[in-house]
């Protein structure tokens, strides 16, 4: 009987022929995403409760502060994508990951001396943009180079995986450190993962030769970017309903910690327990988002991420206090982190599957520059409206915008049209490189 139950046992927990996760350079890189997620989730709560809290700010310094980090996406995207195309994109990754290890860690130093600020965390959020404008897009080709482009779905998902398990167990963690021992020093925590996430990176080995071209200019390369990604319908497409979900996400996101501290009447503690819910979300996208876009398509499936992401700031918007509003508040995580991830493994697969290799630099900063910069304006208009109007109205506004953008995402056909993804055009390189 023990013997039977063993070898199911060991049966559920091997990987079938072929998964992604026996690869020995994936599977490094995912551990490495698997460590910098569960820091970034104790950022992602400790940051604004350090500002919402210690701080308390009001709704438009919480909107200011979200908006100064996306800043550098919009200032410093183009350029970096023409200079990542001519260098290796694994070191930038791992300096990326080392230099934010020592930028959030500044935070509870700051605090430690006496110095802690609003304008500290700008700073520090500065910071944290301006690196993430760089490696972050680093670290999306660097999949490219690990994982074949007809996986590119499934390894989307993957990784959205490896961020649910910091999602279910970190904001707990998170909410523990904040108990006893404050929002600031939780950020250690972060800052040791993300050194520890940097020395894996160091261990993988990939082979990328960047061949110097003769004809390199600065200004026509990164000319070449942009009319690559205008003059491409499905890009074009995606660049539009990405930044229009990416406004209303940044509107919701600036209030709706203050909705749950002072709203609610939830504790630091409490809102790291709901956030819980936000693991369990990407759990379920990440287990069923590649199977849910085989089926339906990568193109619908990516509109059904900004539904469910619409329905959850909704429910918040109208969830009232008490235990109701605690419920509302964790599933409105959950709603939110789900969609999230089957918008996200979809657009990222879709561009990278269309662009060939020498543009992919460009490609990314161009795509991340253009589905950012909303979101600056995203972040003020939802301070705005929560310190003038009510903090609700700023999710009301998310809820109904969500709605608007999935009627005009279903109606565009380039968006429903994709049941599969596509190939990169063989000719666009040549073109694209201004030869």
């Amino acid at each position: 009987m023990h013997s039977l139950l063993w070898q199911r046992l060991r049966a559920a927990l091997t990987l079938p022929p072929g998964d992604l996760l026996r690869n020995a350079t994936y599977r490094r890189l995912w551990t490495s995403i698997l460590m910098s997620s569960f820091g970034g989730q104790v950022t992602l709560l400790a940051l604004p409760l350090t500002a919402a809290v210690l701080l308390h700010a009001t709704p438009m310094q919480m909107g200011l502060l979200t908006a100064i980090e996306v800043a550098p996406f919009v200032l410093f995207s183009l350029p970096s994508g023409v200079w990542l195309d001519r260098v290796r994109k694994l070191p930038v990754y791992v300096a990326g990951e080392t230099i934010i290890a020592f930028t959030v860690a500044s935070v509870p130093l700051a605090w430690w001396l006496g110095w802690l600020s609003m304008t500290w965390l700008y700073v520090v959020g500065f910071l944290i943009g301006t690196v993430a404008t760089t490696a972050g897009t680093a670290a999306q080709i660097v999949l490219t180079q690990v994982v074949p482009r007809d996986r590119l779905v499934e390894a989307h998902a993957k990784n959205a995986l490896a961020t649910s398990g910091s999602e279910v167990a970190g904001p707990g963690f998170a909410g523990l450190l904040i108990k006893l021992f404050g929002a600031p020093v939780a950020l250690l925590v972060d800052a040791v993962l993300l050194l520890l996430s940097a020395t894996i990176l160091r261990g993988i080995r990939i082979t990328e030769v960047r061949q110097p071209r003769a004809d390199a200019h600065f200004g026509r390369d990164l000319a070449a970017g942009l009319r690559f990604v205008f003059e491409h319908r499905l890009l074009v497409a995606l660049a539009l309903t990405v930044g229009g979900w990416q406004l209303c996400h940044h509107a919701a996101v600036v209030v709706q910690i203050l909705v749950a501290t002072r709203t609610l009447g939830l504790s630091e503690q409490s809102v790291g327990l709901c956030y819980v819910g936000m693991g369990a979300g990407t759990v379920l996208a990440s287990v069923f988002g590649n199977r849910i876009s085989r089926r339906i398509g990568p193109g619908p499936c990516l509109v059904a991420g900004f539904g469910i992401c619409g329905l959850g700031w909704g429910l918040l918007a109208v969830a009232p206090a008490g235990p109701l509003g605690v419920a509302a508040f964790a599933l409105m995580l959950m709603l939110f982190s789900s969609g999230a991830v089957l918008v996200f493994i979809n657009f990222l697969a879709l561009r990278q599957a269309v662009t060939p290799e020498p543009l992919l630099g460009r490609m990314t900063s161009t795509m991340r520059w253009l589905t950012v910069l909303p979101a600056g304006p995203g972040a003020l208009l939802g301070g705005w409206l929560g310190e003038t109007l009510g903090l609700r109205w700023a999710l009301g506004f998310s809820a109904l915008a969500s709605a608007v953008l999935v009627t005009l995402a279903w109606r565009h056909p380039v968006i429903r049209g994709v049941r599969t993804l596509p190939q990169p055009e063989p000719v666009r390189p040549l073109a694209a490189e201004g030869t």
